[in-house]
């Protein structure tokens, strides 16, 4: 991209969010009343735009127009080959507004504006274009019963009906991308409520999916914090299903919620992920996999490898690289040219880094690498690698969500069962790594480790394989086929003859 078309995308992006902010309801998108709710740049801590603070009132609007849309004719008989025909619609309408949403995610969540050009031009229309395929291929299955008599006896997969999806902050248009269009592709109606601190990529989404022919109420856009709107969503009994991406403890929250109704959930929530580097590991693969694992995005992914263990033989040969390879990654405003990495979401959440990691200090723990924090404004936390940590510093026991990689070591007298048990040692289970040239010791570390998701010799997550955790890292599975089953009901048929 020239530096003429990135200051275009910029532009466009500050234009279109200074008018955006309102509640997107049944197709019509409403201007911001009654209270409002600013907005930060994190890079430059400035107000970028405002937002509705939604009510109760402003959920059952967005509810009802999704139960109408779910109930009506023009939703309930659309063939399958029409739903299908949408959705690749908004994939390249998600496609051709990649540059205008990729500089709105910069702006409103500090993320580098390649890593966000690669999500909205490449990893969003990929999920949608996925999530399509499958809307024609959701048959069920049929049975030979053992009953007397002669039946056909079958299953169908039918959607659940309203669904609330619940984006986190960190990377809010990959996710909405997904949930969205797994959600439509079952056959379900949604509402969409993004994260306070970060909500303009999911509001023009919501634009470009109506654009593309949608109709009105099939997916709407209520803004406001987790505590009113996000709450009110979880708690609405016309909502048939809820997917929530984001904390613990508001996973938590969702599950006491749904409880009352038994409204159906599925929870991907925080990690404490593992990553384990034998000594017969390619370190020029290795290195840059572990550090852009815990240092990309500046720390604020779920599935971050945020505890090492590395192998005695290799340790001050890695850690040489690692902590070199660190210094190159620079630190700045995303929209920066040539940031690596850029600023935490906000002042809240750079305390809460700094504080665990002045606490693993005084527990007595070693600053190993600790990078540069550039001056001025923006809420900036440089990688940081810690290491002589033990188990029970709540640095290694917690979720950082941060650029902070804590590590420990590990030799030959340590059997794999031991050293996998040191790795699963944790409240969750989201994903884990391991680095080996050995074919049978991969294959065991695969089976040892407790997670959702286990990688060797990579990092990050691969789409069409289902995603979800053990443990306090969630519930259910996105992502795969399993993504989009999970907005459907599965019902038996037998049918006498």
């Amino acid at each position: 991209m020239t530096d003429l078309a990135r200051e275009a995308a910029f532009r466009s992006a500050r234009a279109w969010i200074a008018s955006a902010g309102g509640h997107i309801v049944g197709g019509e998108t409403q201007a911001i009343s009654g209270t409002a709710i600013d907005v930060l740049n994190p890079a430059d801590e400035t107000v970028l735009g405002r937002i509705a603070e939604g009510t109760a009132e402003d959920v059952e609007a967005a509810v009802s127009a999704a139960r109408a849309c779910f109930s009506s004719r023009e939703w309930r008989d659309m063939l399958p080959a029409r739903r299908e025909e949408l959705l690749l619609r908004f994939a390249a309408l998600v496609e051709e507004n990649a540059a205008q949403l990729a500089a709105i995610e910069t702006l409103d969540n500090g993320v580098p504006y390649p890593m966000a050009l690669m999500m909205a031009g490449k990893g969003g229309p990929s999920a949608i274009r996925y999530n399509a395929g499958w809307v024609r291929r959701l048959g069920g299955e049929t049975a030979e019963p053992s009953v007397p008599g002669r039946w056909h006896a079958y299953t169908v997969n039918e959607p659940l009906g309203v669904a609330g999806l619940i984006v986190p902050w960190n990377a809010p248009l990959a996710i909405a991308c997904n949930k969205v269009s797994a959600a439509l592709a079952a056959g379900c109606t949604a509402v969409l409520k993004p994260a306070e601190l970060a909500p303009f990529s999911c509001i023009r989404l919501v634009e470009l999916a109506h654009e593309a022919g949608f109709p009105a109420g099939a997916i709407n856009l209520v803004n406001g914090t987790g505590q009113s709107a996000g709450a009110a969503l979880a708690a609405h009994p016309g909502v048939d299903k809820i997917s929530f991406t984001g904390s613990t403890m508001t996973g938590k929250a969702i599950m006491h919620q749904a409880a009352e109704r038994v409204t159906r959930i599925s929870l991907e929530l925080g990690g404490k992920s593992p990553v384990v580097v034998f000594d017969d590991a390619d370190l020029a693969r290795a290195v840059p996999g572990v550090a852009m694992g815990i240092f990309a995005n500046s720390g604020q992914v779920c599935a971050a490898g945020s505890r090492l263990f590395l192998h005695d033989a290799i340790y001050d040969r890695f850690m040489d690289q690692l902590c070199a390879f660190a210094a190159k990654l620079a630190l700045g405003p995303g929209e920066r040219e040539g940031s690596a990495l850029g600023p935490l979401i906000s002042a809240a959440q750079r305390a809460k880094v700094e504080g665990y990691v002045t606490g693993a200090l005084e527990a007595g723990a070693r600053l190993t690498f600790r990078g540069e924090v550039p001056e001025g404004p923006g809420y900036f936390v440089p990688p940081t690698i810690l290491d002589r940590v033990t188990p029970d510093m709540r640095a290694v026991r917690e979720e950082i969500f941060g650029p902070v990689l804590c590590v420990q070591r590990f030799s030959d007298d340590e059997e794999l069962e031991a050293l996998a048990a040191r790795a699963n040692d944790s409240d969750y289970g989201l994903s884990a790594y391991a680095w080996t040239s050995d074919l049978e010791r991969a294959q065991s570390m695969a089976r040892l480790l407790r997670a959702g998701s286990v990688k060797i010799n990579g990092s990050g997550m691969e789409f069409t394989l289902p995603f979800g955790g053990f443990g306090q890292s969630g519930l259910g599975r996105e992502n795969g086929r399993h993504g989009v089953l999970a907005f459907t009901e599965t019902k038996s048929v037998m049918l006498g003859y």
